[in-house]
């Protein structure tokens, strides 16, 4: 039997009566089931509500319409049925078809889950780069023209947590759903509904936040994406947009984490050892521990707000005994691991690739796995370092400046698997290759620039100011978004079965390598010249600079267009298809064929030799595919 027709949305269901049509996937239904209920919440909430911004009504129309939206969509089908006693889907079987439907519903196809991610992603990223145009704009002057002050703030806001957003989930959400099952040697997820639900849970993150600009006057939350108290507890009522949205994406990012270490635990293939494991799952492993673990914080904290706005609580509001400062310990306990949820996983895109352009085995395999589970080990002792500012103990500064400056050690350790691997090297540079090279150069200026915002005295006068913002885009721009870049070009042809353009992704490379540099270097300067951040006021000495970043900015984001067209262009419009194996790798997805089966393996494969044995002409092939007809032999 059918996924659809288990589910209850193949063409056997149309005509039926309205209770069967809500238990349907159907998108359309979901989005005016959500937004009926959601509504009805809210004018409930409203009337029960005694705060003065209406945050009751507000959240409670929030929750509610987002449940109904989901059970709408058929999260709640699999649950009746199991209590009726009717078979529930298990497994991903071939249909025969490939319709394009299946992607704007719940699918149990964990390939199909990571093209919704990527796609979802990708648009928030675009959409979140247009208010980094808008930010710049702004800045061209040194006097707010644009947006008051106010209306600044949330701009800043709504860009920095969008940014959040993509930044979580761009290489996991994707990459890791879509192919960690398959270099393992497995035919599906743990946990496939749970996978459907976390991608479902990141689209109402996006709307839930949006929404926020049209609560109350000025809309948006004027506390930056790091939402601090108390300025939540006097926000107006767009604040409790950031609040349900940032949990959503929480509770994605620990479904994604608990559903990939389930899945890389449990179902590798036999022969499939630690020593054997493809060094970008163990990049999973080593992250979804912080995804897993971080995340429920970062939730339970922004419920205390909620409550603090919509029923008077005080977990954080001085004037009752609440403590602000409470609440940036929480934020920052969730927020630094939160930052190498960002980074672990672009190593392992950077390790996994360069094997293959390199032409050699992965240098210090084994080093490089304790590498990126010692930053996630130590990622938990560091948060501290975001706070020098704000009241710490003097005492407890130490600690923490050392504690951060440590994880540099873990950290280096990776960069020496990456030179080793890359020492006396017959490099092959392709597209991907180049944007692994760029994201060399860019992680280790943003690593050595945090060197320096770990120093308790340069932290005091650096941290109010665009130092920290050039550091961070440097980590996560420059490191993860190029990352990304790479592992779209590298895995383009797997996912689609079509080649991104060489010329076009040249292009691409140069222009958002040099320009994204020519952006954010000058970062650096003005954080040294006092200019701050968050705010659309400077000194006017600044402004030639700034006239100069903005001009760039605009450039950089120009090159992210030219990425975006090669993919339209690639996907739509060449009928050319590519080569099976175009890269010559020895990953096992890559020994399937294009596109990969619904069911991954008609058989599971036994895995017989490492992936990065490259230049040993004695070399096992990866895999022993038996009989299978449905894979072909191992390169």
């Amino acid at each position: 039997m059918s996924q659809t027709a288990l589910l209850g949305s193949g063409p056997s269901s149309r005509g039926l009566s309205l209770r069967r049509v809500l238990l349907t996937q159907n998108l359309l239904t979901a989005s005016v089931v959500g937004t009926i209920l959601g509504l009805c919440a809210y004018w409930l909430g409203a009337h029960l509500d005694t705060t003065d911004n209406g945050d009751a009504g507000i959240l409670l129309g929030y929750v509610v319409g987002s449940a109904s939206f989901l059970l709408a969509l058929g999260f709640g089908n699999d649950l009746l049925r199991y209590l009726r006693g009717r078979p529930v889907a298990v497994e991903v079987k071939s249909t025969g078809t490939q319709s394009w439907t299946r992607y704007f519903g719940i699918s149990l196809d964990h390939k199909v889950v990571g093209v919704q991610f990527g796609v979802g992603v990708i648009f928030m990223f675009l959409v979140a780069g247009f208010q980094a145009m808008m930010i710049r704009t702004e800045l061209l002057r040194p006097k707010p023209y644009l947006w008051p002050a106010g209306q600044y703030t949330a701009l800043v806001g709504l860009h920095g947590l969008m940014m959040m957003f993509v930044a979580t989930l761009v290489i996991v959400g994707p990459f890791g759903n879509y192919f960690v099952p398959v270099m393992i040697g497995a035919k599906r997820m743990a946990f496939p509904r749970l996978e459907a639900l976390a991608f479902w849970l990141v689209p109402l993150a996006a709307i839930v936040l949006y929404s926020s600009i049209f609560q109350g006057s000025g809309g948006g939350f004027p506390t930056g994406w790091t939402g601090y108290a108390n300025l939540a507890d006097e926000a107006r009522a767009g604040m409790d947009g950031y609040i349900v949205a940032f949990c959503f994406i929480g509770t994605a990012a620990v479904i994604a984490g608990i559903n990939l270490l389930t899945t890389i635990f449990v179902l590798r293939a036999p022969g499939m050892s630690w020593s054997r494991l493809p060094i970008f799952a163990w990049a999973m492993v080593a992250v979804e521990f912080l995804s897993a673990l971080a995340p429920p914080v970062l939730a339970s904290t922004l419920i205390m707000v909620g409550m603090d706005r919509a029923v008077h609580s005080s977990f954080f509001l001085p004037s009752n005994g609440g403590s602000p400062y409470l609440y940036q310990e929480m934020f920052w306990f969730f927020g630094h691991p939160e930052v190498y949820i960002f980074a672990i996983p672009a190593f392992g895109i950077a390790l996994e690739m360069l094997p293959v352009f390199a032409r050699k085995p992965l240098f210090g395999y084994k080093i490089g796995v304790a590498g990126m589970v010692g930053l996630a080990m130590l990622s938990w002792f560091v948060w501290n370092h975001h706070i020098f500012t704000s009241g710490i103990a003097p005492g407890l500064r130490p600690f923490f400046m050392t504690a951060t400056e440590f994880i540099s050690i873990p950290t280096g350790i990776v960069f020496l698997n990456m030179l080793g691997t890359l020492w006396r090297a017959k490099i092959s540079y392709r597209v991907p290759m180049l944007f692994v090279l760029a994201f060399f150069f860019n992680f280790l200026i943003g690593g050595l620039t945090g060197v320096f915002l770990s120093d308790v005295p340069l932290d005091t006068t650096l941290h109010g100011t665009f130092f920290v913002v050039g550091h961070f885009h440097y980590t996560i721009v420059g490191g993860e978004i190029f990352a990304m870049y790479a592992a779209t070009y590298y895995w383009f042809p797997k996912i689609t079965g079509k080649m991104l353009n060489e010329r076009i992704g040249q292009i691409h490379f140069w222009t958002a390598f040099v320009f994204f540099n020519t952006t954010f270097m000058p970062f650096f300067a003005l954080g040294f010249l006092g200019m701050p951040r968050r705010v659309p006021t400077y000194f006017p000495s600044l402004q030639g600079l700034n006239i100069f970043i903005s001009i760039n900015a605009y450039l950089f984001g120009l090159s992210n267009l030219i990425f975006i067209g090669n993919i339209i262009y690639s996907w739509a419009f060449v009928s050319e298809r590519a080569p099976a194996n175009p890269w010559n790798s020895r990953s096992l997805e890559w020994q399937l064929p294009t596109p990969i089966p619904p069911d991954n393996f008609e058989r599971i494969p036994t895995i017989i030799a490492g992936p990065y044995e490259y230049g040993n002409p004695t070399a096992l092939p990866v895999a022993d595919f038996g009989a299978s007809p449905a894979v072909a032999p191992s390169v």
